[in-house]
């Protein structure tokens, strides 16, 4: 034990054993909810040949990665960060990368850009790239990702539904919130918005929990049946809640190694190819850099420069599981920001990742439980992770509208056009644009002018390509 407190540094930082177990224990149940919620969101998109991945074998593989990757964060960095299956990122993956292609060519995107942010980890670049974008637009992106999320919720939900006519987005079926999947969803997103404001701990994977029991009842007494084919309108999406046959079964990993490098190049085209692995690189390591220096505030762990111990190696962790979640075919992983709940608990050190990363691996063995959650259910979490998200937004300063107009279409547009990237990329050219219009060249990093030109490359790649054929 004497080893152990030494190499962690337990009682260096003011922390016990038990605090560390009981941060540990936090941290999973705050974000355990990832396991049925990714293989969700992965299991209800079809790539360009129309095939989806089977939803117990990316809940197995989701616990696999994350429980490895988490372990690795704690016994590496010693620092109290878990990892699973990054939120945003997977929807990205879902539905703007797959459809263009195979999942195996999607999911080799993942591991091209884990292996460029590693890259950029060992030669020092990550920050200088992280340091090039305006603190304020990269908060505009999370906030961004949040209103995506959110809007995936509502939909997969049901309770906003197009509409051929004007307007063309209105709630539930005719502008009416009918059917009991819908009642479901609200019920639950009600509970867990209570206990969010209540502090509940795991509050989100209780909402799951709640609102998939509440959803097998009604089904039981009911028989509301599936929305599948477009005749029942008023069914469940994705999958009836019906108790499966066996709660506990061997995880299925055959979704390990799944993937190809080089098989997106000739389906989309290099161009798109780069602005996808771009995309993927942008979304991801701004997104860690953020989320460390958080966790690190909450546990005072941070230096008197603001950073926390062993960022290298926080950062290298980080883009191995990048890497790692593409290998595994559950999209790229990355650091939680509920790793702050460990925290608040008392957790200080890597030890906490221990106990976290274990009940992770614990958890392959319940995944043939992800068949039974609807979407009426899960969809209540990313309405909620959509609204934590959201709460940033107050950083920025809306009265300098060199920034905040660039912030503006960062945030709307992800909603909106339904993708990160058009998000991402508008406002990052307003940004440019705009200081360059009033003359403030040298406000803008020379590494930004260059994303600028890579963005509007991506933008005009369809008017590109038929210059080109």
């Amino acid at each position: 034990m004497a080893g152990v407190d030494t190499y962690f540094e337990i009682s260096q930082r003011g922390s016990t054993m038990g605090r560390e177990i009981r941060g540990g224990l936090a941290t999973f149940f705050t974000m355990a909810y990832i396991v049925v919620l990714n293989a969700l969101i992965l299991g209800s998109a079809t790539d360009g040949t129309g095939a989806k991945l089977d939803q117990a074998q990316v809940a197995a593989a989701t616990a696999l990665v994350a429980g490895v990757m988490t372990i690795l964060m704690g016994v590496v960095a010693r620092f109290p960060l878990a990892l699973a299956a990054g939120l945003g990122i997977n929807a990205f993956v879902a539905f703007e990368i797959a459809p263009q292609m195979t999942w195996a060519d999607a999911m080799g995107l993942v591991v091209i850009e884990g292996v460029i942010i590693a890259i950029l980890v060992l030669t020092g670049l990550r920050r200088a790239v992280f340091e090039a974008v305006p603190t304020q637009l990269k908060t505009a992106i999370g906030v961004g990702i949040g209103l995506f999320l959110t809007v995936i919720g509502f939909v997969d939900a049901g309770f906003i539904r197009g509409s051929a006519a004007a307007p063309p987005l209105s709630i539930g079926i005719g502008g009416k919130l009918v059917g009991w999947p819908t009642l479901v969803f609200v019920l639950g997103l009600l509970a867990t918005l209570i206990m969010v404001v209540r502090k509940v701990k795991g509050a989100i994977l209780i909402g799951i929990i709640g609102s998939t029991v509440l959803a097998i009842v009604v089904e039981s007494i009911v028989k509301v049946g599936s929305s599948a084919g477009g005749t029942n309108p008023r069914g469940w999406s994705l999958n009836v809640p019906k108790l499966p046959e066996k709660f506990v079964d061997l995880p299925d990993l055959g979704l390990l190694g799944k993937f190809d490098l080089f098989g997106s190049w000739s389906q989309v085209g290099w161009l798109v190819t780069v602005m996808f692995v771009f995309t993927l690189l942008l979304t991801d390591f701004f997104d860690t850099m953020g989320t460390m220096v958080a966790v690190g505030q909450e546990g005072d762990l941070l230096d008197e420069s603001g950073n926390p111990p062993r960022t290298r190696e926080i950062l290298f962790v980080d883009s191995i599981a990048a890497a790692a979640g593409g290998a595994a075919s559950v999209s790229s992983n990355t650091s939680y920001i509920e790793s702050a709940a460990g925290v608040a608990e008392g957790a200080r050190t890597g030890v906490a990742n221990l106990v976290t990363g274990g009940l992770f691996l614990l958890a392959m063995f319940l995944a043939p439980l992800v068949t039974v959650v609807p979407f009426e259910a899960a969809s209540t979490a990313l309405v909620v992770v959509g609204f934590i998200m959201m709460t940033a937004v107050r950083t920025i300063d809306w009265t300098d509208y060199e920034i905040a107009i660039p912030a503006f279409l960062a945030i709307v547009l992800m909603p909106f056009t339904y993708s990160i990237s058009n998000g991402i990329g508008a406002g990052v050219i307003a940004y440019v644009v705009l200081k360059a219009a009033k003359g403030k060249f040298r406000e803008v990093h020379p590494l930004l002018w260059a994303v600028a030109v890579l963005f509007v490359v991506y933008f005009a790649r369809g008017v590109i390509g038929e210059w080109l054929t």
